[in-house]
């Protein structure tokens, strides 16, 4: 009998049926959009994380940049100083030549003795430590050196040639001069543990990677697209902090669309000797026992190490920027709201058209009353109505959900997403010495990590879920207001106000 009234119902409804099943339609097809394309740019942001510290390590621990004080200089590359033998004289120039390894822009050392406070934190699987720096190579050539003008060794007044001026100089020919300032990111790592951290998101494209027997030695792994652009290859040597590395391998990341951590890894020893930092790192990556545990561990790494800072692979999802982020931030506010209020609005049509029916099936509900149906009959029969009426809505969602997430996917849209040190508010992109400005504020850029990731928008189980599982809720939340109204209804008045 249920069955049977719900199909004549139904039928002789379509209107109605149409109308909900529409709304609740669009409403279900845009939440699976919404929420498709979420998980689409959380997996993004992983790739991008994962080219930076490894596949697995699921905390770092590293220290915020300490901003100078007042009238203090940023940090910068420090001074490139020359001595009068130095360089090579050819005819009537002079070429100089020199390179320096410092930290990171915007990185902050700290003693590598926090790798033994991490390993001991119950917890922790494994842990390595790496120290982040920035190769500059200051190289140029010098036109003869002019004798600047003032009183000869005998103190009689100069000659005419002796008043000739010095090139004041520039970095692109003046007075005959030519510099050119070069740089790269190098990587110190330790080479016997490559299972946790930056090397753990890598494949080998040529050679070998770094072995436990390297300690000490002048060898490098470089990424392979910077070995490319750079027109070096395994078997060549790398200029190093003025130290000639051979270069034993390449390697890409394991993610297609995001790039390695680092231009130039070498072994930590190495990189901390040639920098001046010794005993010293920037970051330390620490892989958890089990992905329950990750919180805890990270309280416990606070607790041991409080002037440290102790992030997830969730905290820096945040660090994250570029149109990654845009993408991001836009989804997690104007896609959620917008989301909420189109199936707010496909419940509220569900529930008028609800209601407007059974209004007009007065006379109906009161003749059903008087030979005998319950309230609880007339109330489940009405919420039947409904919840057949959002599973064919939350059906055909479903499918304009999935059109939808295939469109997008097809589309494969590109986003780009970079992470890394970058210079902390009061800190000045150094010059020379470490003085604000100068013509090597903008490398500050190259210490980050870039990336462009194409955009794929996955379905999930937990997709399909919320279909239909906003079908039924509509459904029933109508059928249940509607049922409540109808069974409100006294036979006698009901018959009486369509007499």
């Amino acid at each position: 009998m249920f069955f049977t009234y719900l199909r004549r119902e139904l039928a002789g409804r379509r209107r109605q049926t149409a109308i909900i099943a529409i709304g609740m339609a669009l409403a279900i097809a845009l939440v699976m959009i919404v929420n498709a394309v979420s998980t689409g740019v959380k997996d993004a942001q992983a790739a991008v994380l994962e080219s930076v510290y490894g596949v697995g390590t699921d905390l770092t621990v590293s220290q915020e940049p300490t901003p100078p004080a007042e009238g203090e200089a940023g940090q910068g590359p420090g001074r490139f100083e020359f001595g009068a033998d130095d360089g090579t004289t050819e005819g009537d120039s002079t070429e100089l030549s020199q390179s320096r390894l410092t930290a990171g822009f915007g990185s902050t050392t700290f003693d590598a003795s926090a790798l033994d406070t991490v390993t001991d934190v119950d917890g922790v699987a494994a842990a390595s430590a790496a120290l982040s720096l920035t190769n500059m190579t200051f190289s140029g050539e010098l036109p003869p050196r002019m004798q600047a003008s003032g009183p000869s060794t005998d103190g009689s007044a100069p000659t005419e040639d002796q008043t000739q001026q010095a090139p004041t100089g520039g970095f692109d020919g003046a007075g005959g001069s030519a510099f050119d300032v070069d740089s790269f990111t190098v990587l110190g790592l330790d080479p016997s543990a490559a299972a946790v951290g930056p090397l753990s998101a890598v494949e080998l494209a040529d050679g070998r990677g770094l072995e436990a027997s390297d300690s000490g030695q002048a060898v490098a792994v470089l990424d392979a697209n910077y070995a490319t652009s750079a027109e070096l290859a395994v078997g060549d040597t790398i200029d190093v902090g003025g130290t000639a590395f051979e270069i034993v391998g390449t390697v890409t990341s394991t993610s297609a669309d995001a790039a390695t951590a680092s231009n130039v890894y070498i072994p930590l020893d190495l990189a901390q000797e040639l920098s001046g930092l010794a005993d010293q790192v920037s970051d330390i990556y620490v892989q958890a026992e089990s992905a329950d545990r990750i919180a805890a561990v990270q309280a416990d790494l606070e607790e041991a190490l409080p002037d440290a800072t102790v992030s997830t692979q969730s905290d820096l999802a945040a660090s994250v920027s570029g149109s990654l982020s845009t993408a991001s931030s836009l989804i997690a506010n104007l896609g959620l709201w917008l989301s909420i209020a189109v199936l707010a609005a496909a419940f509220l049509i569900a529930i008028l058209f609800t209601i407007q029916g059974v209004t007009r099936r007065t006379r109906e509900f009161g003749t059903l009353k008087a030979i005998g149906w319950s309230n609880r009959r007339i109330t489940g029969q009405v919420a039947g109505e409904s919840l057949v009426q959002g599973l064919i809505g939350g059906a055909a969602g479903l499918a304009l959900g999935l059109v939808g997430i295939w469109i997008v996917n097809l589309v494969s849209p590109t986003l780009a997403g970079s992470t890394g040190s970058t210079l902390p508010d009061g800190v000045a992109a150094g010059g020379p010495g470490g003085a604000g400005g100068g013509p090597f504020g903008a490398i500050a850029q190259e210490a980050s990590s870039s990336a462009e990731v194409v955009l794929n928008a996955p379905v999930t189980v937990s997709v399909i879920a919320i279909a239909i599982g906003l079908a039924v809720l509509g459904g029933l939340l109508a059928g249940a207001i509607g049922g409540w109204r109808a069974a409100r209804l006294r036979p006698a008045e009901a018959l009486r106000s369509v007499a």
